[in-house]
């Protein structure tokens, strides 16, 4: 059985290096998708870089609301979604996991279900979130080489489509993030030539967001 796997990279407008990051990940890599922070400093440019990149799937990166709760949260976030790209998103997700929260989570399915797209979790895709290299405080290279998301791959659940979230991208002078370097390190591997062969060999055809749309 061919596995369908989805190679979506987060925080696309957070700042410019994430944004050619993002860029040259799914030029010379294994990206096929990203997710835009609208209200971010470079959402303007992420939009005008996903239009030279048709191919490129871009979903909405939701961040938790302020004030106003999440339905005027995420209508305002999708309105500004459709201003910035002229589309609407081919996926749904949020910034650190926050529409899984119970009172979340309703809202998102609701806008999710209402535009068609899939939602982060809620989906035929089997979410692999394994592939980042920070925590208790430290870094962790060697859990961001080739090698080692192969291996991540070959214990993945059993799923015909599998989303692999990962943050490629440029440290650059904006960057205001405890994971840095780890981003370029994600970087090099996600265009390293031999985890394009290390896929094909174990059975796994890129796919997007769209594609699982229309398949399912």
């Amino acid at each position: 059985m061919t596995r369908r796997l989805i190679v979506n990279a987060d925080d696309f407008g957070l700042t410019c290096g994430i944004n050619s990051g993002i860029a040259h990940a799914y030029a010379e890599g294994v990206v096929t998708s990203t997710s835009l922070m609208v209200f971010e400093p470079a959402a303007a440019e992420a939009a005008e870089m996903a239009a030279e990149l048709p191919g490129l799937d871009v979903g909405l990166h939701a961040v938790a609301p302020a004030e106003d709760g999440w339905p005027a949260a995420l209508d305002e976030q999708l309105d500004h979604f459709l201003d910035l790209t002229g589309r609407r998103p081919t996926h749904l997700d949020s910034h650190h996991h926050v529409h899984r929260d119970p009172e979340a989570l309703p809202h998102f399915q609701r806008l999710a279900g209402d535009l068609g797209i899939p939602l982060r979790g809620d989906s035929p895709a089997a979410l692999l979130t394994r592939f980042y290299g920070r925590w208790d405080d430290e870094s962790h290279p060697e859990w961001l080489t080739p090698q080692n998301l192969l291996r991540l791959l070959d214990k993945a659940p059993e799923a015909e489509w599998l989303e692999l979230m990962c943050h490629p991208g440029y440290v650059d002078a904006a960057l205001r993030s405890s994971y840095t370097t780890e981003r370029e390190a994600e970087l090099a591997t996600l265009c390293d030539p031999g985890l394009r062969e290390g896929l094909e060999a174990r059975g796994f055809a890129l796919a997007r967001f769209r594609d699982l749309a229309r398949a399912t």
